[in-house]
């Protein structure tokens, strides 16, 4: 059995959905009639899950004005993927390559943990051609979001691999931080939503070529 584990976030690591998302929180705010939060701002919430990016993003907006507005989002983001829409949320550069090199290795496995629901990391895997590659793929919908550990905890309990031979890879202080609350090497990409000086991760890629070298120097 494969004794190591990468687990890759989705949004800002793999993908670039920013398109969708600024989309989608737009239509959902405008909903409520709110004025739209800057770009940073609403990208600095990628990677947690809807019902908590909102909490961040009004802290002083009621509970039933909060649920509106993750369903509006909901609504914007399944309108987006309609059968005439183009590729909103496109591959980063190399990282199909790189996904097929670690699939390949016979010591590696590949999981995803992401703040996507399950239908949206559906839709990913599905429209780029990456059925089969992932042992494990956790959700946003069946567990706390991140930072919380029960993604990685899970991805390894399915992999069957030990923490001491796992890396989680992102782009936001979301993704390490859940790495590190499980115990698990974390490696930060620099293409991503959050600053990389802000990530404090075991390692620092600026480009998917960089990946396996890094991987197999956090984990020995």
């Amino acid at each position: 059995m494969p004794d190591r584990l990468v687990i890759f976030d989705v949004d800002g690591t793999l993908v670039d959905s920013q398109a969708e998302i600024i989309g989608a929180m737009a239509a959902s705010y405008a909903s409520e009639n709110i004025v739209l939060p800057a770009r940073p701002v609403i990208l600095s919430i990628v990677g947690l899950s809807l019902a908590e990016a909102f909490a961040h993003l009004l802290p002083d907006a009621d509970a039933p004005r909060r649920s509106r507005m993750v369903q509006a989002y909901r609504d914007a983001f399944s309108a987006l993927h309609g059968p005439d829409q183009i590729d909103l949320s496109p591959l980063y550069p190399g990282a199909l390559d790189v996904l097929r090199q670690l699939h390949a290795r016979p010591d590696m496995q590949l999981a995803i943990a992401t703040g996507k629901s399950q239908r949206g990391l559906d839709r990913i895997i599905e429209r780029h051609d990456l059925t089969g590659f992932f042992v494990s793929r956790q959700t946003a919908d069946m567990h706390p979001s991140k930072p919380h550990p029960a993604m990685i905890h899970a991805a390894l309990a399915e992999s069957g691999v030990s923490t001491d031979n796992a890396v989680m890879v992102g782009d936001t202080t979301y993704d390490i931080d859940m790495g590190r609350a499980a115990g698990v090497k974390t490696i930060g990409v620099g293409w991503g939503y959050h600053l990389p000086t802000d990530l404090n991760a075991d390692a620092l890629i600026d480009s998917f070529a960089d990946l396996p070298a890094a991987i197999d120097r956090v984990l020995g």
